[in-house]
């Protein structure tokens, strides 16, 4: 199949990183690029023809003329106009498909000529604005999917791009929007204001098509109820007492909303359920009290937000964040782009989101950078927090795996570190009472004044190892016997993670924890 070519036009000292960048990116793109050939300047060869005699021929042979648009008008002929104005009226003139860009900025900085260019634009076409190289190429991106269905070679859309979704502005949240442009703007210095209305708030995002039907990305972004179309866009969150998947779980999530809404859940949920060191007031009462979360929130974030970003919408599968003893998994359904690697995610790559039309206002939030470097900042937070490196997984999804702190498993590890005491036990399960002092001495390292139930229970399974009676866990945990013996101990026995060691109600009972959970 013959390709479809584009010229590329614009002030060459102005847009030559631009334009590099588009015929870089549409060349390189699994699909773009079995469509599209574009053409910029640079890579004509040197031949004896002037320069604007190459320009116009090109666009006379172009299919798709598209011009980047700026601050300069650049060179002016012996009649006052500029290559690039005569290039697009030569477009015009001959019915050309034309695909216009201008770039936001203080329009005094603008030249007077240039202005006058882009108000003659303005009369014929509708054009797009942008505000750095990322959000060029997503409206490119946008635009030539665009092409490619209208002309019908193809008949299907990119998930985020498609509108097939029977979605009203109706089922959009205005607020929602709203609050979207007041983020961008004190983020990113996004330029339009909030009193935009949403029609050209989609119109500026490519979010909406010339027939007003909306992108799947809208509904995604600021839909009342994005799951009511798109039923497995949510997630889900386990917590396991181990390191395998294995009943019962302490506590399993389903979260559903909007993207922002999705990753802000599932990180408060990762960050609820890991231990948050306290420390103490530097001076006076009304210090704060230094508090150090277990796991780099930004690298938890990141890995979640990435997961939402760029998973497989079109999958049955959803997002999962699973938090094991020692490590957090994130899961999302599909595969890495075409060109990138496990390999490369560990240094610095392109910037190659699944999903361009969804990852451009997640950037404009700050939820994401778009230079590929959300990995590379998943590494080093954890590198900074004293923990392993990260690990990148593909198969049939891909994941994530942050490593918690090593937690001193007692079941495995009590008897390694009481060599001094010649006479204990080798075998987990045969824990002599002699071990007491030294388990009782690594669970008391861990108690803090306030615990999370969880905390809490973690401990109470850790030290059950070797027998304990409720008012040796009451000394230990600082937590009342009434407490313990009414409200925890009866939920852990029925679930069956510990065992009373004598009929239930004996006088002097003690408990042991599960076998199943001393293996873990």
């Amino acid at each position: 199949m013959k390709r479809i070519k584009i010229f590329i036009s614009s002030v060459q000292s102005e847009f030559a990183q631009e334009r590099e960048m588009l015929c870089q990116y549409i060349r390189t793109d699994a699909l773009l690029g079995k469509f599209f050939e574009p053409f910029i300047f640079e890579d004509v060869p040197a031949n004896e023809y002037p320069a604007n005699h190459v320009y116009l021929r090109e666009v006379e042979l172009c299919d798709i003329y598209l011009g980047l648009f700026g601050n300069l008008y650049g060179y002016e002929d012996i009649e006052g106009v500029s290559p690039t104005e005569r290039e697009y009226d030569l477009a015009a003139t001959l019915h050309k498909s034309r695909l216009i860009y201008i770039k936001a900025i203080n329009e005094n900085e603008r030249h007077p000529k240039e202005t006058a260019l882009i108000r003659k634009v303005e009369q014929d076409i509708v054009r797009k604005t942008f505000v750095d190289i990322e959000g060029l190429r997503t409206s490119v991106y946008a635009s030539l999917i665009r092409y490619l269905e209208e002309k019908e070679y193809i008949r299907w859309r990119p998930f985020d791009a498609s509108n097939d979704n029977g979605a009203t502005l109706a089922d959009l949240d205005e607020d929602k929007m709203r609050n979207f442009i007041y983020m961008a703007r004190a983020k990113r210095n996004f330029p339009l204001s909030v009193e935009t209305s949403p029609i050209s708030l989609l119109t500026h995002l490519d979010l909406i098509d010339d027939n007003g039907r909306l992108a799947n990305a809208a509904v995604l972004l600021f839909g009342k109820k994005p799951q009511k179309f798109f039923i497995t866009s949510e997630v889900k969150c386990v917590q396991f007492y181990g390191n395998v998947v294995e009943k019962p779980m302490p506590s399993y999530q389903i979260y559903r909303g909007d993207v922002f809404e999705l990753v802000d859940q599932a990180t408060s949920f990762v960050m609820s359920r890991v231990d948050n060191w306290v420390g103490t007031r530097a001076e006076g009462e009304k210090a704060d009290v230094p508090t150090r979360p277990e796991l780099p929130i930004d690298a938890v974030k990141e890995a979640i937000v990435n997961a939402v970003c760029h998973r497989d919408y079109t999958s049955n599968a959803s997002v999962q964040v699973m938090l094991f003893r020692d490590r957090l998994e994130v899961w999302n359904p599909g595969t890495l782009p075409y060109g990138l690697t496990v390999q490369k995610l560990h240094g610095p790559h392109k910037s190659l989101p699944t999903n361009p039309l969804l990852a451009d206002p997640m950037y404009w939030n700050g939820y994401i950078e778009k230079v590929g470097t959300g990995t590379e900042d998943i590494i080093s937070k954890c590198h900074d927090y004293g923990l392993k490196t990260p690990e990148f997984h593909q198969e049939e999804d891909f994941r994530v795996v942050i490593w918690r702190n090593e937690i001193p498993n007692l079941a495995t590890d009590a008897p390694n570190l009481a060599t001094d005491a010649p006479n204990l036990a080798t075998e987990t399960q045969n824990l002599a009472t002699e071990n007491k002092p030294i388990i009782d001495e690594l669970v008391a390292k861990k108690v803090k004044a306030k615990m999370t139930s969880q905390q809490l229970i973690d401990c109470i399974v850790e030290v059950c190892i070797v027998e304990h009676s409720v008012e040796e866990l009451s000394n230990l945990l600082h937590k009342s016997a009434a407490y313990l013996r009414n409200e925890v101990i009866p939920n852990l026995v029925d679930e069956e993670i510990l065992i009373p060691t004598k009929p239930r109600h004996t006088r002097g009972q003690t408990y042991i924890t599960s076998p199943k959970y001393r293996k873990q």
